[in-house]
């Protein structure tokens, strides 16, 4: 990917400005991650647990915090985390938040992939792994990841893709497997090189796109057991994903030179919103940016006709123009 090669010159270039990108990558990512298996905590709480070291008041406190605390994990190595069972068990505790009586333990019981219809019904989309076979499968594809990235014969991004999807297909604990598949995926390409995922949050772009992601995992796990699948979908998807991830950190370090580094910041972060929001929410994910700053540059996109402002006073809301 030509992005990469010019990743190391944007990371020179604006030492400041990463900073303040690492800082919202890892609230976004904390956030969103958990926000996709339907965890939510108060935005005002969101910095102090993922920033601050705040101690978690509830189990969703603590599953915020504990995707942070995997996250410091994997971007804290000094060397590639060579992939295998027990670095998977590792991420799972630790995004567990170390509260949950299996964290880090294989599923005990097989388990599947359920879809809620409209009309309440549940539809079983996809029987993952068994219980039994669960240790053994796993053990396999870490064993074939190494084996395909030693012999160089498939690009590294097609062979972390495709680690990442069969991951999600063998479903190997009872909980927190896509939590575990979003952490592998920031480990497995920091190992070759690609880093943006400590500056982009990859998690806010998998739930800004999500209903492609269930759309495509849902096409390619068919005949998944039988090894008779189709992949190129997931391909294209996932290095989609990490194209328009490379976009916008490109985007956000180079126009930073042009007008004030916080401002342009504070930009891109209300642009990211998937929901509406109020002032506090941004400010509170923007620690780097006073209230006050938050508050101009909201004025200004609302005179540009990039985001709507909804009631006043304490209902207040705010929503970006698509």
């Amino acid at each position: 990917m030509e992005a990469r090669g010019k990743q190391d010159l944007w990371i020179r270039q604006k030492p400041e400005v990463l900073d303040v990108l690492r800082e919202q990558a890892m609230i976004q990512s904390a956030e969103s991650s958990n926000r996709i298996e339907g965890v939510t905590v108060p935005a005002d709480r969101l910095r102090p647990l993922v920033i601050g070291r705040a101690k978690p008041r509830d189990r969703s406190e603590e599953e915020l915090a504990g995707y942070r605390a995997a996250l410091n994990w994997i971007f804290s190595r000094k060397r590639a985390v060579p992939i295998a069972p027990d670095v998977l068990r590792r991420l799972h505790a630790l995004a567990q938040g170390g509260s949950s009586g299996d964290a880090g333990e294989w599923k005990k019981r097989n388990n599947e992939i359920v879809e809620i219809l409209p009309n309440g019904e549940r539809d079983v989309r996809f029987v993952p792994t068994s219980a039994k076979d669960t240790p053994r499968t796993v053990e396999m594809l870490c064993r074939n990841y190494r084996a395909a990235c030693d012999e160089e014969r498939v690009p590294p991004l097609l062979i972390v893709a495709t680690f990442v999807f069969d991951l999600l297909c063998i479903h190997p604990f009872r909980d927190e497997n896509g939590r575990v598949s979003r952490l592998a995926t920031s480990l497995l390409l920091q190992s070759h090189g690609f880093e943006v995922a400590r500056y982009i949050s990859l998690e806010r772009l998998v739930e800004e796109s999500k209903e492609e992601y269930y759309r495509v995992l849902k096409l390619c796990s068919e005949r998944w057991h039988e090894g008779k699948n189709e992949i190129i979908p997931w391909w294209n998807y996932y290095l989609g994903l990490l194209r328009n991830a490379y976009k916008e950190f490109q985007r956000q370090v180079e126009s930073a030179g042009a007008r004030p580094a916080k401002s342009d910041l504070v930009r891109q972060t209300v642009l990211a919103q998937v929901d509406r929001f109020t002032l506090a929410e941004v400010a509170a994910l923007f620690p780097a940016a006073s209230p006050q700053l938050v508050k101009k540059v909201l004025a200004e996109m609302k005179k540009t006709g990039k985001v709507r402002l909804v009631g006043r006073g304490r209902g207040a809301w705010w929503g970006v123009i698509r």
